[in-house]
């Protein structure tokens, strides 16, 4: 019997002037595990006239994940936060009961072409976490767990499997593995994940279950235990998941979190920019993205 219970294509959307993938939430499955959004950026080129900027905007209730595969970010933030982020590294924010961020083209960068492409994935708090203190932590590419497996090369990003721990202070049970083939491989690793799980194709192709897979697709499995895949050449594949909380979460912007209230709280202290719930980010203080208005039938 297959083992996908879902199969979600990557659909277009909009981050200011940058295109994205969208790939998490779906309407018939809005998280797998602790994660509840993932958004493909690129790959894009970009002229000299064109950057990347999404300027400061407020999370609560989740964590940000940022990893690039080609280009470069400058994050700024309200704790004071002001690093550039490149392939490989990690970009960890805990928003917890508010935190406000911008993502740009570094200064160097902007009168040149260049290149965007990676991943942003936001992943919700356990429920005691959701009203904690900010914070902000930069993983160097080299302190994350690499090693080479079955013939493919496997990244441990963030969370825990294979017997390893990535040094990611993730907040839940939780694994975000990348793995990489030049080759045809035969990939089991079903006895070490928990939880449920996801598979996305970034490059490449799968086969599964009699099936064959390409880019741009996200595969759900019922059984996270009995994950085995086969890659096919100059493939790779990011596995995504963990222990599901038993709470619903909700998602409003860049709201997330169990109570509905809260959310509504940080709506209304974002329009009306009370910052002592959201604090200007230091070296970006003359910009924001306002709350967006309800979509009129």
């Amino acid at each position: 019997m297959s083992n996908t219970e879902l199969i979600i294509e990557e659909r277009a959307a909009d981050i200011g002037n940058f295109m994205v993938g969208r790939l998490l939430p779906f309407r018939q499955k809005r998280s797998v595990g602790p994660f509840t959004f993932i958004d493909h950026m690129g790959p894009a080129t970009m002229a000299k006239d064109q950057n990347l900027d999404v300027g400061p905007h407020p999370h609560i209730g989740l964590s940000t994940l940022t990893y690039l595969f080609e280009g470069s970010i400058q994050h700024k933030d309200s704790l004071g936060s002001d690093i550039e982020i490149k392939p490989g590294a990690v970009n960890w924010m805990t928003a917890g009961k508010g935190v406000v961020h911008s993502e740009r083209t570094p200064d160097y960068l902007r009168n040149t072409e260049k290149t965007l492409h990676g991943l942003q994935i936001w992943v919700a708090l356990p429920k005691h976490l959701e009203q904690s203190e900010p914070t902000f932590f930069h993983i160097k590419e080299e302190d994350i767990p690499q090693w080479k497996e079955q013939g493919a090369e496997f990244k441990l990003i963030a969370g825990k499997a294979f017997d390893k721990t990535s040094p990611v202070p993730v907040h839940s049970e939780l694994y975000f593995i990348e793995i990489k083939s030049t080759d045809k491989q035969q990939i089991t690793i079903g006895e070490d994940l928990y939880g449920e799980s996801a598979l996305y194709i970034l490059e490449g192709s799968i086969n599964a279950d009699g099936y064959n897979y390409e880019p741009k697709q996200i595969l759900v499995a019922k059984d996270s235990t009995l994950c085995s895949f086969e890659m096919e050449p100059n493939t790779t594949v990011y596995i995504f998941g963990g222990i599901p909380f038993e709470e619903e979460r909700y998602i409003h912007w860049n709201f997330v979190n169990s109570d509905k209230d809260v959310i509504e709280k940080a709506k209304k202290d974002w329009k009306e920019q009370n910052l002592e719930a959201f604090p200007k980010v230091v070296g970006d203080e003359d910009d924001y993205v306002p709350l967006p208005e309800p979509r009129r039938l």
